[in-house]
């Protein structure tokens, strides 16, 4: 049997599909399933190089009173994907950084699973908690610094 936060984290993800049934039962589906999700409904993405991305996730686990959100590692890409409230007017400019907002998909894991390279670094936890983009802004710039 599923615990609960797991369950609530696999609906809250899987709400993004459209057919978030459908979604789960291709999780099922073994240790190396993922799903293609889309962005823009109830969050984009900001794909980065894995070095940057890895180190502005420890800056943000540094802030004070502030969770991360979702962030997903792609391994054999070398990226990691930090999950955000959508807006498409936010304007992200930097050396290899890619803004997936509506009208493009994201390939994710099952939360709490690894599948092949895709590893979650902050699985949702199903409350709907994302990245604050100011907040992922000065981290990304204090982790180019370093």
């Amino acid at each position: 049997m599923m615990n609960m936060p797991r369950r609530r984290a696999e609906e809250w993800l899987s709400a993004a599909a459209p057919d978030p049934a459908a979604c789960r039962r291709q999780w099922a589906h073994g240790e190396n399933a993922v799903a293609l999700l889309p962005a823009g409904r109830f969050w984009d993405v900001l794909n980065v190089p894995e070095r940057l991305g890895v180190k502005a996730l420890d800056e943000l686990r540094r802030l004070p009173e502030q969770e991360p959100g979702p962030t997903l590692g792609d391994f054999a890409g070398h990226r990691v994907s930090f999950f955000l409230p959508p807006d498409p007017r936010t304007l992200w400019v930097g050396t290899d950084i890619h803004y997936i907002g509506h009208g493009t998909w994201i390939t994710v894991p099952a939360p709490y699973r690894t599948a092949g390279s895709l590893r979650w670094l902050v699985s949702p936890d199903g409350s709907g908690v994302l990245h604050l983009p100011d907040a992922l802004e000065l981290a990304l710039v204090e982790a180019a610094r370093r």
